[in-house]
């Protein structure tokens, strides 16, 4: 099982490869829905996931306490654009744009993650400390995507 970092920094990669996708793709084409429905549960269930794990461990620590304050905020943001981008026409030049600003503020957020909060991180908490946390990450993701897809099907029998 990879530590937390390795484990977000994997999701984070897939995320990149899902937002070229999106960005290659045009309209409302099957491949730009799927890649968009597939970064968007990913994401959810990956920032509830971290929050819970990740950032609940920085908060315990007196430095970290701004930096997860911080991230979170970014998660709130970034959601608000996913939910705006949900209610949009996928072949809308509206989506595009929203989602061009989607994507930068999320390659923003998860540079700052990886550069900045993880190498602080690792000077803050003692790997004995941590260890355990990818597995926890992973598992609450899973638990959070259940959550996820819960919602999806109670919004479609309304």
């Amino acid at each position: 099982m990879p530590d937390i970092y390795a484990a977000i920094k994997a999701d984070h990669d897939h995320h990149r490869t899902l937002l070229d996708t999106i960005s290659d793709t045009s309209g409302a084409s099957e491949d730009r829905k799927k890649a968009w429905d597939e970064f968007y549960y990913h994401v959810k269930s990956h920032a509830a996931a971290e929050e819970e794990t990740f950032y609940s461990k920085l908060i315990s620590k007196t430095w970290g306490q701004d930096a997860a304050r911080h991230s979170v905020h970014e998660h709130q943001q970034l959601d608000d654009l996913m939910e705006e981008l949900n209610e949009l026409d996928m072949a809308s030049g509206g989506w595009l744009e929203k989602f061009k600003k989607l994507r930068h503020d999320y390659e923003h957020h998860i540079e700052e993650e990886e550069d900045e909060v993880f190498a602080r991180a690792r000077e803050v908490i003692p790997e004995s400390e941590i260890a355990g946390y990818g597995e926890r990450f992973e598992a609450r993701k899973a638990e959070e995507r259940k959550l996820v897809d819960e919602k999806v099907e109670d919004s479609l029998e309304d």
